[in-house]
């Protein structure tokens, strides 16, 4: 005996309309993937270019950051210069090799950056990098 069920157009539909939580989804994926690439380092640097290969990462660096102006920043912070090894050994824990990028801005005098990388690797950090961007051929 087979027994036939039979739904009257009175009964409840009860099923879950999923339409509307994937159309949310997609723009939330829009908008994360439109904002990703603003997530980087707060301070704005004009880097010089390089056609050297980028260096692989394994954990997550520190910045250090010289504007135009010759303001220094640790990741987003503005630090004075006298206090910047005791910032950098406070963050990374006195580990001195925790990998450290130098990003100086393009019209600043190189040699305040090499002062500040020669003072870096003088308190025995041993991973200081130079950051640039990839060459652009012209």
């Amino acid at each position: 005996m087979a027994f036939k069920i039979h739904r009257s157009s009175k009964d409840p539909i009860s099923e879950i309309n999923v339409t509307p939580f994937v159309d949310v989804m997609l723009v939330l994926l829009i908008i994360f993937m439109v904002t990703a690439p603003f997530l980087t380092v707060g301070v704005q640097v004009d880097l010089p270019e390089s056609s050297a290969d980028s260096l692989p990462d394994e954990q997550e660096p520190l910045t250090l950051s010289i504007n135009s102006k010759g303001e220094i920043f640790i990741q987003e912070s503005q630090v004075e210069f006298d206090k910047i090894i005791a910032k950098i050994l406070a963050i990374a824990k006195n580990r001195t090799d925790t990998r450290i990028y130098v990003r100086g801005d393009k019209t600043i005098n190189y040699g305040r950056v090499l002062e500040i990388m020669g003072m870096l690797s003088g308190s025995g950090f041993t991973k200081v990098a130079l950051i640039s961007e990839p060459y652009k051929e012209r």
